[in-house]
């Protein structure tokens, strides 16, 4: 057999565990609560626009930089709730999903050898995009109770001089806001070091008790180097659509969309003329889906109380830090019994941090799920009550 190398890179990092514990629950037959996916639908005003969209043919590639109608709506979206200006021309690029557009920021600005600060914990693409354009990650760890980027630390590690900061906000897994003082904490250092940052607000209208979501690119100067990426995914319950956005000046514009061009030529061509029927929303919508989910969050945490497990109480977004109990010795463990015994699979919160520590103790639950789903949960987590006699399996690998 001829031996075919592959890249040392892929060394640097797992598959998606993610993915895999998807994998295990459809194998085990649990409710899935590892991966941020709804189990319900859209707005039946957005299905039906994308079937029109597909019946008036628009089946073949969008230009480049995605619908000239989408561009449009993205451009008033964010400058009536962002505060960011953008030229639907020069500033937007529809892209396959945040994913993409965060790739193709950090292949597009970058060189090999350039240091990327990513916050720790962090949701999982961020760090193989790192790796794979060549670059070293510096983690800054969000610490305490309140989940607070510690100055010192941040300051530290801006002195490496980077050439990008990743942030999340609302943030996956913790569900922490970044507030505007720490944003104005970034933006001074970002403007001082001439780092450029990447914003992946994603979840930016899922938030709780009374938390205000601010755009880092609304600070300052700081338009002219930041990157804001945003997405359909999960405002509008369409996370197999594929269709985010990045928002950028120019230049930096310029550089994602070169990338972008070559990674995918264009996104979903009629999901992307679907989707301005949905940025075209009323303030209205948004109110309920602040709502609905704060309803699932608080189903989520009375499940938790009943079954007397401890957890992070989420700002935004819609994830759960769940304690490990003692009776289990780490996250993989507690994980691997919830899947087999109790039927819910969740995700070893380890898998999202750089520290270990940070994580080896904690899963995370995703709750965009049914009222009826969660329910099930409930009745399953139930049985939480009977702690297991002896010590749980080893989690199955695929």
């Amino acid at each position: 057999m001829v031996f075919l190398a592959v890249s040392t890179k892929l060394k640097s990092f797992t598959e998606s565990v993610i993915r895999e514990m998807t994998q295990l629950s459809d194998q085990y037959g649990a409710i899935n609560l590892s991966q941020g996916m709804p189990d319900f639908d859209p707005s039946p005003k957005l299905i039906e626009a994308a079937v029109e969209a597909i019946r008036r043919g628009s089946n073949q590639y969008s230009t480049t930089w995605g619908h000239g109608d989408l561009r449009e709506a993205v451009a008033n979206r964010v400058k009536e709730y962002n505060g960011i200006e953008a030229n639907p021309e020069k500033n937007i690029t529809i892209t396959c999903g945040s994913t993409e557009a965060l790739a193709a920021a950090v292949f597009g600005l970058t060189n090999p050898g350039d240091r990327i600060i990513i916050t720790d914990p962090f949701y999982e693409n961020y760090v193989p995009d790192a790796i794979l354009a060549g670059c070293e990650p510096i983690y800054v760890p969000l610490s305490g109770r309140d989940l607070m980027l510690d100055e010192e630390v941040l300051k530290s590690a801006m002195e490496k001089h980077p050439k990008l900061i990743v942030l999340n906000t609302p943030n996956n897994p913790t569900g922490k806001v970044v507030d505007k003082e720490e944003l104005k904490l970034i933006a001074d250092l970002c403007q001082e070091k001439k780092t450029i940052a990447i914003t992946d607000e994603i979840y930016e209208y899922i938030i709780y008790d009374g938390k205000k979501h601010v755009s880092l690119a609304s600070l300052g100067g700081m338009q002219e180097q930041t990157v804001t990426v945003g997405s359909a995914s999960k405002t509008y319950s369409v996370t197999g659509w594929r269709v985010g956005w990045a928002v950028a000046e120019a230049k930096l514009t310029d550089a994602l969309r070169k990338v972008h061009d070559y990674f995918t030529i264009c996104a979903p061509a009629p999901l992307q003329e679907a989707l301005v029927t949905a940025l075209n929303f009323q303030s209205s919508y948004y109110e309920r889906l602040k709502e609905a989910y704060d309803r699932k969050r608080r189903m989520m945490m009375k499940i938790l109380d009943e079954a007397k497990l401890q957890y992070q109480r989420p700002e935004g977004a819609y994830y759960i830090l769940v304690n490990v109990p003692d009776a289990f010795k780490n996250d993989e463990e507690f994980s691997d019994y919830l899947l087999k015994k109790i039927g819910v699979a969740v995700l070893p919160a380890s898998a999202l941090c750089h520290d270990k520590d940070l994580g080896r103790k904690k899963v995370r639950l995703a709750y965009c799920k049914k009222d009826t789903t969660l329910q099930e949960v409930r009745r399953r987590f139930g049985k939480f009550a009977e702690k297991p006699k002896s010590k749980p399996a080893v989690r199955t690998k695929l």
